[in-house]
């Protein structure tokens, strides 16, 4: 199978085993480019890095010289890991450690404190739970284990609690990231009143079949927004009573 950015993947997955060695469980797609609907414009690649052993600072530090460096190929969201330990994945732990992390918003930190960021960026993430049902139902290995070897099943109540978590303050963040937010509330709602896993676009349209007539045009505007490079514009009054009526159905 032929996968979106197969030279980035590429490198990172041959630094990860270059400097990680036998350490180095699998290394794991996940998110919209996992599911099938990336877009270049609007959306990060996601990965898992999953090791068996300890992660040195010597080794941190060259791999996230590396991860930096491969940043700058990324698409305009760049890239989003983490690297967790394989015993936190197949008895799952919640909220999950993790070892090291890296994300755009991080880099100016990385750069400006290699040092500070290494021995500091380490600890745990309600979003893992998230990340880890994602994977076991869209995930794509890059290296290593399958899988279903590596990462067991998360409990419903910790991936509702991650995705809730995700969705608290809608009210407040749908003025600055409606399509983000409008999107995310159907996949939780999607899960809550169905236990369907979905993506955002997926959300969208589960939403269309299931929400109320009044806000179709928003999730219409949303999902346009969200599959192609325009940016369409929302009501914000419809916008923020549809975060009340949702959260009200989920939270």
């Amino acid at each position: 199978m032929r996968i979106l950015f197969g030279d980035l993947l590429d490198s990172i997955t041959l630094a990860a085993k270059d400097i990680l060695g036998k350490a180095l469980t699998g290394v794991y797609l996940h998110g919209s480019l996992a599911m099938g609907c990336f877009n270049p414009e609007k959306s990060d690649i996601d990965l898992i890095l999953v090791i068996n052993g300890e992660m040195t600072d010597r080794q941190k530090r060259q791999f996230m010289e590396t991860v930096a460096e491969l940043n700058a190929r990324a698409p305009k969201k760049g890239l989003e890991l983490s690297v967790v330990k394989e015993d936190v994945c197949g008895h799952f732990v919640y909220p999950t450690p993790f070892e090291l992390h890296f994300s755009p918003a991080h880099l100016k930190w990385w750069q400006d404190d290699p040092e500070g960021y290494i021995q500091r960026m380490k600890g745990t993430d309600p979003d893992l739970a998230a990340h880890f049902t994602i994977m076991r139902k869209y995930g794509i290995v890059l290296a290593g284990a399958a899988v279903e070897e590596v990462f067991g099943e998360v409990p419903r109540e910790a991936y509702l609690d991650s995705i809730r978590q995700d969705v608290v303050n809608a009210r407040e963040d749908v003025l600055d990231n409606p399509v983000y937010v409008i999107l995310n509330l159907c996949r939780v709602a999607a899960y809550v009143e169905e236990n369907l896993i979905l993506s955002k676009q997926q959300g969208g349209e589960w939403g269309l079949d299931h929400l109320p007539e009044r806000y179709h045009f928003i999730l219409r505007g949303a999902l346009e927004s969200y599959q192609s490079e325009t940016v369409t514009e929302l009501d914000a009054g419809l916008s923020q009573e549809f975060c009340r009526e949702m959260l009200g159905r989920i939270v």
